[in-house]
């Protein structure tokens, strides 16, 4: 599902993060994320409390999109979400984020998702593929 130019993609550009819940759509950029030694995405949690309710609210129901800007190559996945509060993800996260805020702003925790269908979004004969 989530081949080395997913992986590729994921690891070198934003995320896009989108929830809803209520039928209000809610999408933010991310740049505290990772792909985890299992396969899950993570989400660092530092300023996410619409997206963390979305989550809480529909199940865990959440999509990301990411894409290279410069050759359009772009993937979707699609998944559910649980979000965590410690373990050695939410502590990464805290050590990224206090280095980058200078100690101002911390990680409250994480959000694990569990991708469930990647669909390709770049622009062709492959643009809406399933992998």
């Amino acid at each position: 599902m989530m081949n080395e130019n997913v992986k590729n993609i994921l690891n070198n550009s934003m995320w896009d993060l989108a929830t809803c819940a209520n039928g209000e759509p809610n999408v933010v950029p991310v740049a505290f994320k990772m792909i985890t030694e299992d396969g899950k995405l993570a989400v660092g949690d530092v300023f996410m409390e619409t997206t963390i309710n979305n989550v809480k609210a529909n199940g865990g129901k959440i999509a990301i999109s990411a894409y290279d800007a410069k050759t359009l190559e772009g993937y979707q996945i699609k998944g559910v979400a649980e979000y965590v509060t410690e373990g050695a993800v939410v502590d990464a996260f805290k050590a990224m984020v206090e280095q980058m805020f200078n100690g101002a702003a911390t990680a409250k925790g994480a959000l694990i998702i569990n991708p469930e269908k990647v669909i390709v979004t770049t622009p062709g004969a492959d643009n809406k593929k399933v992998l």
